[in-house]
């Protein structure tokens, strides 16, 4: 792949303050302080945050969420979707989730939150994206797609930076 980190630049102090409360807010945890390094920059169609010189954050339509890498890093508590194991070949190609394959879901989620999907054996971080029905829902119901995919397992941003490692 073609395609490179631009206008990576260091966060102000008060910058990244912002964003722990911001993240705070929507976690209930703390995943860094703010002795920190944290860096922003943009990829594609995303801006990357970068913690430590890893891509543990992303922001997607202004809301800041966990890039797979942070997922794996930083293991949050909140805002999950567990799918069963017939899903995932399906997941870690890009497609939508429907909500027959989710098992269980994060109570709290809303609709039009961030969430990120797991599998049920091994709870791996497989993808990312917004919820279209809230979690109750998502495990309730029987048909339709619960979750719309914005970053996945093998997609470009996975693809970059697996083979910076």
């Amino acid at each position: 792949m073609n395609c490179k980190v631009k206008n990576r630049h260091r966060l102000k102090t008060k910058d990244i303050k912002e964003m722990l409360s911001e993240i705070k807010s929507i976690f209930d945890q703390d995943f860094f302080d703010i002795n920190s390094s944290v860096e922003i920059g943009d990829l594609e169609d995303k801006k990357i945050v970068f913690v430590d010189n890893e891509p543990s954050f992303m922001y997607y339509k202004k809301m800041i969420f966990f890039t797979l890498h942070g997922l794996n890093k930083y293991k949050p508590k909140k805002r999950f979707v567990v799918v069963d194991m017939g899903a995932v070949k399906f997941v870690t190609k890009g497609a939508d989730i429907m909500a027959p394959g989710i098992v269980d879901a994060d109570k709290t989620i809303s609709e039009n939150d961030l969430v990120w999907v797991c599998d049920e054996t091994h709870h791996k971080p497989l993808a990312v994206g917004i919820a279209l029905m809230s979690g109750e829902e998502m495990v309730e119901q029987n048909k339709g797609k619960s979750i719309e995919i914005v970053h996945h397992v093998g997609d470009s941003l996975w693809n970059f930076f697996a083979k910076k490692n």
